[in-house]
């Protein structure tokens, strides 16, 4: 329904009127200036035509709705816009995202082509996060340390466009999975949502840092945070080589996952990452009534330029 930000401005509608009132009418004395007879009779013509009964009423009733319409524009014009409310999980989830230096191994495919796990993990995981609306999503990256890449937040998006621009070696090179997840846990520890959860990737085995996965597990688990792990790699350290490098680490994943009570996620195609992205997509959630938000329709412009018109066309007849 239209309505008016502002419709006390209209109650200056009667001002000029009343300015003309209260200051009277000036007269304007001028020069005189020498022009050809032609002309001269032509202009005296012209100015007789606009002085006369009816171009002085059209004169006055053009000025008047120009005052008119500039009123109705201050007064902002709008309507309320039909926007739906977004729901509200209750949830913070945290992703934190593994970017050590093994990550640029090339040993996965999508659509036919090679890709190197960081493209696995963006693509899938950018798509993963644009579906999270309603959650509070952070980023966290690791390598030799960890960083708090983006803050708690509704716009999912921000991170999507986050993860799709992770670059390798930007935290270091080395595999720190205990920083990475305690720093998630720290951010949370304040945290008062019903539910609190982080989603952990790594393509590796945890080779730096001064504390180990399970114990900082056991902190989650004290913490009531659930952690899900994702382990990624088509080659685990059980099955592994000895010395064989670029494998994961799956056991020490379940563990965290199990101690925290959460799920471990095995990971060696890019198929099997689009399933787990949409198993996790089944998270349990705490509905709520959703973020209500009043978002108008502004329609000031309309009979701003509709004046703006009349007073260059009243300009125009003047001068011609």
């Amino acid at each position: 329904m239209l309505e008016l930000a502002d419709p006390w401005i209209l109650l200056l509608l009667p001002l000029p009127l009343l300015a003309m009132r209260l200051l009277g009418a000036e007269q304007m004395v001028g020069g005189a200036i020498m022009v050809p007879d032609r002309i001269g009779g032509a202009m005296i013509a012209a100015e007789e035509r606009r002085a006369g009964p009816t171009g002085l009423r059209m004169r006055r009733s053009v000025l008047w709705g120009v005052w008119a319409l500039l009123l109705l524009a201050a007064a902002g014009p709008r309507d309320l816009a039909p926007v739906s409310a977004l729901k509200v999980t209750g949830r913070d989830l945290a992703i934190v995202l593994d970017l050590s230096g093994s990550m640029v191994r090339d040993d996965f495919y999508l659509n036919d082509r090679q890709i190197t796990r960081l493209e696995a993990v963006t693509a899938v995981g950018a798509d993963f996060a644009r579906r999270r609306g309603g959650d509070r999503v952070a980023l966290i990256v690791f390598g030799s340390e960890a960083y708090y890449a983006a803050p708690f937040t509704f716009d999912v998006e921000a991170i999507a466009k986050r993860i799709e621009e992770a670059v390798i070696g930007i935290s270091g090179r080395a595999t720190n999975i205990s920083d990475g997840l305690g720093l998630a846990i720290k951010r949370m520890a304040d945290s008062d949502a019903a539910s609190r959860v982080v989603i952990l990737l790594s393509d590796g085995v945890n080779n730096a840092g001064a504390t180990n996965p399970r114990g900082v597990a056991e902190l989650a688990a004290s913490m009531d945070i659930r952690v899900h792990t994702i382990a990624l790699g088509p080659k685990d350290l059980s099955t592994a080589a000895e010395g064989e490098r670029g494998v994961v680490d799956a056991a020490t994943l379940r563990a965290v996952s199990d101690i925290s009570g959460g799920e471990s996620f095995r990971v060696r195609t890019t198929d099997d990452l689009a399933v787990v992205a949409e198993a996790l997509d089944r998270l349990e959630a705490t509905d709520g009534d959703g973020l209500a938000a009043e978002v108008f329709r502004d329609y000031w412009m309309w009979p701003a330029g509709l004046a703006v018109c009349l007073g260059l066309w009243l300009g125009w007849r003047e001068l011609s």
